[in-house]
């Protein structure tokens, strides 16, 4: 069908991470973070799961986020790169521990809220709406070390303070919030995910679950705090999405695939719906997991989510049979290879479809607004001996999914906008490359931090521009 399913003031736009695009990993009072400890190359995975403790840096090994793509003094140029293309909303994420180096300051670093205003006051410049998500897979490294990160109820408090500082500093700038990326992320990636790293002889899904109790107390309790602040503010939870299909239609297998959508969806299910679902407390008997609350905690989970946001990259696989062998290694959540489509050279399904069943399913479920936030193909690009890069590859791919995203409006589904992942290339979450790129503007910049950080558009972002100025009806 045709791109006209867009409403009017439909956002429009593209996603960066503060880790994976600002560099600048100790300037203007910058602490250390989770992610500056994680390396490039083989102890990447086992540091990301929390298995390999690393607290402190190596001369011996290269960490692609302390430079990353010089966001944090190229942001004017990049923003100006955006407005070309047409954007009206530009997600990125506020560094924890640029505004609280340690994590448990009483009062922000001055440079960090001075740096974020110029950086918000810039996209306003252009009429491009601020999407902000307050903690996006980097939580100080001082409030692991100190307190055990999340598996610790003190970092609510931290977490508030940290979240009110940035509602009450960029009031007026920043309407759209985020809480916590990718939140389910935390089970399969512990210590990227949430600070995490499981001591011997612990039940790491005793670690895990009270952690995310944690989590999920901070969020309701920093969006009451954003409503409180700005009643114009609008909050949302953010969910690594995509759908489980059964191998098979055998009924264990269709089982397994709904008892892995629950593992996924029990976070959104406590921020959109207000309270802990009745499946889980089968899941905590049968991990062995009791969930300390306090007294007041269930009144603060009621505070819910305006809206529901998400990322889509591929739609997933699961049987009975599944196991750590016969599962892709491409993404840390676990999956089958699904026969009936096609595959990245990073292993993930491309699914286009899989987006409008998602996204059937989330608002079916939820019956809150939905809001696209990651989506895109992680490929390599060449530059040709003209000098561009013709990434058709990319531009095949984000038409069908916009495409998809338009089927799920017409099918009835409220969903506010749409930002592709790193719009600009950056490095990547999942290995650390810059060479799996995503963006319509290339980076001149190696896996192991060797270029000139250049930027040079490609053929995606003059395509890009005219669905924007076509509010996504002209996708060809």
């Amino acid at each position: 069908m045709s791109g006209t399913a867009f409403p009017k003031g439909f956002l429009w736009g593209g996603a960066l991470a503060a880790n994976q695009s600002e560099g600048g990993y100790r300037e203007d009072g910058k602490g250390l973070t989770t992610v500056d400890m994680i390396p490039h190359g083989p102890h990447r995975m086992p540091v990301k799961l929390g298995l390999e403790k690393r607290y402190t840096l190596r001369d011996d090994e290269f960490y692609p986020s302390h430079q990353a793509i010089d966001f944090y003094h190229r942001y004017k140029e990049d923003i100006a790169l955006m407005a070309e293309m047409g954007f009206t909303v530009f997600r990125t994420s506020i560094a924890w521990s640029r505004l609280f180096p340690q994590g448990d300051e009483l009062t922000p670093n001055p440079q960090g809220i001075a740096f974020y205003r110029d950086l918000f006051l810039e996209c306003r410049k252009y009429g491009i709406e601020p999407l902000v998500t307050l903690c996006h897979f980097d939580v100080p490294m001082h409030l692991v070390t100190e307190y055990g990160s999340w598996r610790n109820r003190k970092m609510i408090d931290f977490f508030a303070r940290y979240a009110r500082s940035c509602f009450e500093a960029f009031n007026g700038l920043v309407k759209y919030w985020l809480t916590f990326n990718e939140i389910n992320i935390l089970l399969h990636s512990p210590f990227s995910g949430a600070g995490l790293v499981f001591e011997e002889g612990e039940n790491p899904e005793q670690v895990k679950y009270q952690a995310a109790h944690h989590e999920l107390v901070a969020s309701a309790l920093v969006t009451r705090i954003a409503h409180e602040v700005n009643p114009e503010n609008q909050v949302g939870c953010m969910l690594a999405g995509g759908n489980f299909y059964p191998r098979t239609c055998k009924p264990e297998d269709v089982w397994t695939a709904l008892e892995k959508d629950r593992e996924n969806l029990f976070f959104i299910d406590v921020q959109a719906r207000g309270a802990y679902p009745s499946y889980s407390a089968r899941t905590f008997r049968e991990k062995g997991i009791t969930i300390v609350m306090e007294e007041g905690d269930a009144e603060i989970l009621k505070n819910t989510v305006d809206f529901v946001s998400f990322s889509y990259y591929s739609s997933r696989c699961a049987s009975a049979e599944m196991n750590e062998n016969n599962s892709s290694a491409a993404n840390v959540v676990k999956s089958l290879p699904n026969p009936y489509i096609e595959r990245s050279e990073w292993g993930w399904g491309i699914d286009p479809l899989g987006l409008r069943i998602t996204m059937n399913m989330m608002y079916d479920r939820y019956q809150k607004p939905l809001f696209l936030v990651e989506n895109g193909l992680g490929a390599r690009d060449e530059i040709d001996a003209n000098g561009e890069i013709n990434d058709d590859y990319r531009i095949s791919y984000l038409k069908e999914h916009i495409r998809a995203m338009a089927d799920a409006i017409a099918d009835g589904i409220p969903v506010i906008g749409y930002t592709t992942w790193g719009c600009i290339d950056l490095v990547a979450a999942s290995t650390g490359e810059m060479s799996k790129r995503y963006g319509f503007v290339y980076v001149d910049r190696d896996d192991l931090g060797k270029g000139t950080l250049a930027r040079t558009r490609k053929k995606s972002f003059w395509w890009y521009k005219k669905v924007i100025a076509s509010n996504g009806a002209d996708l060809d």
